[in-house]
């Protein structure tokens, strides 16, 4: 497929996932808005039409809580209660403009999105007051994480669910989900495997776990200082990229006249608590529950690289293109440890290399001046999203597409990445 071809079609699939406010990620698998995909398909968005993107970014924020929170489902009206599960009623949340979301989060990407977005149409984003409007947004998002989720006092925000983690069934999650007593299976009804293949999906056990962990939180009130978390950890993506973005927001202030020192103040906090976690060359997830890091690799533990002035980013650049992720010799970027015991080259994050992660990784190694690494990347995302009809994700080995096709993120950042190297972009 050629340059042009690869970007129209990267576009189709973008204006048939828009609903006219927001793009679906999948409209079989995934038929709502989701948190962290608004933000990587903004960022593509952003090539197509500047406006869209913004609108696709401040549709997101609407749905945000009265205490900061950006919640990682807002659901459509239009779509049938039972087409997701866990769908609405399940989580019984409503915001006060009226959107029924869910009561959990996903990684805060959303200021690094929200300051791409602008600098795409600088004039047409001052114009509509986008940076205005979305800033104290944002800063009332961080300020959330940083203080609600702080939950080890040791400034790094925790997760309360695997699902807030983006990276839902990693291996990283293994021992804290097996001490969760998961919902009877006839207490719930799946609908992902409806769409998508069982080998390719958690499993049952591991979904009954999920289930049990967000009824709890939901039956507190989504109260993070009453409720009783079985699952509680530190998950080094999420802190790097709340890291990255309290940079984007020091940007973001500047352009606005007000001033970006706390930005930069909390992001340098940030990653000087972020270097508690790392050992054995990678940044590792800590479980409160005992305060132990846990020892699967994942790719969550590379996406620090894109952290800037990051004090560990040589040994961890020999980590992501040594035998445990061989990136440059694999597709895209494993998932999971590629000798880890727990490795499976099919099932969902626990070793099929993603989009989203490689486009992270790849920005990563741009920033440290790995040209010749990036590029071989930045060539593996278009060719597989070319070859696979912009899957949801990939055998690290084959390539074999896997998950859902015409998949929004995909081929938001393979248009992103076709970008960077020519600018010219077809207008929606």
């Amino acid at each position: 497929m050629s340059t042009p071809e690869l970007r129209r079609a990267a576009g189709r699939v973008l204006l048939t996932n828009w609903t006219g406010h927001s793009t679906v990620p999948s409209h079989s698998l995934y038929p709502h808005q989701w948190s962290w995909d608004s933000a990587f398909i903004a960022i593509g968005l952003r090539h197509l039409s500047p406006r869209r993107a913004q609108v696709e970014l401040e549709s997101l924020l609407g749905a945000q809580w009265l205490d900061g929170r950006i919640p990682h489902i807002s659901f459509s009206s239009s779509v049938p209660r039972d087409a997701y599960f866990p769908g609405p009623d399940f989580w019984r949340a409503i915001t006060r403009g009226g959107v029924e979301t869910s009561g959990i989060v996903q990684p805060p990407v959303h200021a690094l999105a929200v300051w791409l977005t602008h600098r795409a149409d600088e004039k047409e984003s001052s114009r509509r007051g986008f940076l205005t409007r979305l800033y104290p947004k944002l800063v009332a998002w961080h300020t959330y994480l940083r203080e609600r989720r702080d939950l080890g006092g040791r400034g790094l925000v925790a997760i309360v669910h695997p699902w807030e983690s983006g990276m839902d069934n990693s291996p990283a999650w293994d021992d804290a989900l097996a001490r969760v007593e998961p919902a009877p299976l006839d207490s719930f009804t799946r609908r992902d495997t409806d769409h998508a293949s069982d080998d390719d999906r958690p499993t049952d056990l591991d979904y009954g776990r999920y289930v049990r962990l967000a009824a709890t939180y939901r039956d507190h009130a989504y109260d993070d200082s009453r409720t009783p978390f079985e699952f509680a950890l530190e998950d080094p993506c999420f802190n790097a990229l709340l890291i990255v973005s309290e940079h984007a927001l020091a940007d973001i202030a500047e352009v606005l006249s007000l001033d970006p020192a706390p930005h930069l103040r909390a992001a340098a906090e940030l990653t000087a608590a972020l270097g508690q976690l790392f050992a054995d060359g990678n940044f590792h997830a800590r479980d409160l529950h005992d305060d132990r890091l846990v020892a699967a690799d994942t790719v969550s533990g590379l996406v620090p690289l894109l952290v800037p002035d990051l004090p560990q980013a040589d040994e961890l650049l020999a980590t992501a293109q040594g035998p445990r992720f061989h990136v440059g010799k694999v597709k895209l970027v494993p998932s999971y440890d590629l000798t880890g015991p727990a490795f499976d080259r099919s099932r969902y994050w626990r070793g099929p290399s993603w989009f989203n992660t490689a486009w992270l990784i790849h920005r990563g190694l741009s920033q440290l001046g790995q040209d010749g690494a990036a590029g071989l990347l930045r060539g593996d995302v278009l060719a597989l999203a070319a070859d696979t009809a912009f899957a949801e994700y990939v055998d690290p080995f084959s390539g074999e597409a896997r998950g859902a096709r015409d998949f929004s993120w995909t081929a938001a950042l393979a248009l992103d990445l076709l970008s960077t190297a020519d600018p010219q972009a077809v207008q929606l």
